[in-house]
């Protein structure tokens, strides 16, 4: 995200005579945006002409006095963005399959009734994680557990080494010092690919999907793992192992395909699919390994405001029907502490706080460092009333 800041700032700098920002808050904390805005609204008073490209409403409406709505290639509306409340229809226009039938109550309904039991053995746990680089204390003595069934958000800001952290945690990065427990076994040793057979999924920031694939083929290939056969010879004769393995693999690609929501792009390629439904797929490639813990790096980053919402469902059905735990790094405050039982704040490397999302969102820490005061900032996701 620092290359993107970078970028705005050499803009800025520039003094041009039109400028074009493609998607402004995308991947920035809230305190960022909400310094940006009030720069590229006094670029425009000073007569630049800025065109934006924008998910979030609320920023949108924020900067923008006339707007067009796009989708799938078209104009669906021109005019005064004040006027785009008016029309829900675009507003909650979303390409996941039964996004219409999503209510406000659905979409972001924390788990109120989510409760650490005492002597409940947390199924993710880590202990001083430690790592430098270059001199620079990238993440510095980290320690906090995951209770089974508990989703967790972690939110800081840019460079507070939340993404380090995952790194640490999947096995992408050495640890140089610290512990990871996974389901009460010792992992911390292990590289990536034995932490995610121990059961540890993890999604990245950019959902890197084959885009000439279908969704049905992408997800088969997640499957490989659970593939008996792997002899060549066996596979050109099409023997009877084959057949069963293949049958097997394509019976769990439609059950995958059900639980996320996916049938009707089973035949889709990737390459035509919107941004949040790809994020949707790729959730999928991981769910396909049964993890017992999941990992998600800003699963709502550069998706629009309505798959936002769509979003928060999905990640409840993980918790409550396949079981899976979750620890989330996100900047959309509104989705992550509408899902997350608990939020950990970083910054610099460290835990500030930890608690219920209302206790950390008022910590006056994480207001200074992260939040900012820009509501439109904070609520990027949020209602627009």
């Amino acid at each position: 995200m620092k290359k993107q800041m970078l970028a705005l700032a050499m803009s800025f700098i520039m003094r041009p005579k039109v400028l074009l920002i493609d998607e402004l808050s995308l991947g920035l904390a809230p305190v960022i945006v909400g310094q940006l805005l009030p720069i590229v609204q006094r670029m425009a008073r000073d007569g630049v002409t800025v065109v934006l490209v924008e998910q979030s409403v609320n920023v949108a409406l924020t900067v923008a006095d006339r707007a067009y709505f796009m989708e799938r290639g078209e104009i669906r509306f021109s005019g005064p963005t004040a006027e785009l409340l008016d029309r829900p229809d675009l507003l909650r226009s979303v390409f996941l399959a039964g996004g219409d039938e999503l209510t406000e109550d659905d979409a972001g309904t924390a788990r109120a009734d989510y409760v650490r039991p005492v002597d409940d053995v947390a199924i993710l746990a880590v202990d001083g994680l430690s790592v430098t680089f270059g001199g620079i204390r990238a993440v510095d003595n980290v320690t906090f557990d995951v209770g089974t069934g508990e989703i967790v958000g972690i939110i800081g800001p840019n460079g507070a080494g939340k993404t380090t952290m995952f790194d640490l945690i999947s096995g992408f990065t050495p640890l140089q010092s610290g512990r990871i427990m996974l389901a009460g076994k010792d992992v911390t040793s292990l590289g990536a690919a034995g932490r995610a057979r121990a059961g540890l999924g993890r999604s990245f920031q950019d959902a890197l999907l084959f885009p000439e694939l279908t969704v049905s083929e992408t997800l088969a290939i997640s499957l490989e793992r659970f593939v008996e056969s792997r002899s060549v010879f066996v596979a050109a004769l099409h023997l009877p192992m084959v057949y069963d393995s293949e049958t097997h693999v394509a019976k769990r690609v439609d059950e995958l395909l059900e639980f996320m929501g996916l049938a009707e792009y089973r035949n889709s390629f990737v390459r035509e699919l919107s941004t949040g439904t790809r994020r949707i797929v790729d959730l999928a490639c991981l769910v396909a390994h049964r993890p017992a813990v999941i990992l998600l790096d800003e699963p709502s980053s550069g998706i629009a405001q309505r798959e936002v919402e769509a979003l928060a469902p999905v990640v409840e059905r993980l918790r409550d029907e396949m079981g899976a735990s979750l620890v989330i790094i996100e900047h959309d405050i509104p989705f992550v502490s509408g899902v997350a039982d608990r939020l950990i704040a970083l910054d610099q490397g460290r835990v500030v706080t930890t608690g219920s999302p209302s206790d950390v969102l008022a910590h006056p820490d994480v207001i200074e460092s992260y939040l900012g005061t820009s509501s439109a900032a904070i609520a990027r996701s949020g209602g627009t009333e």
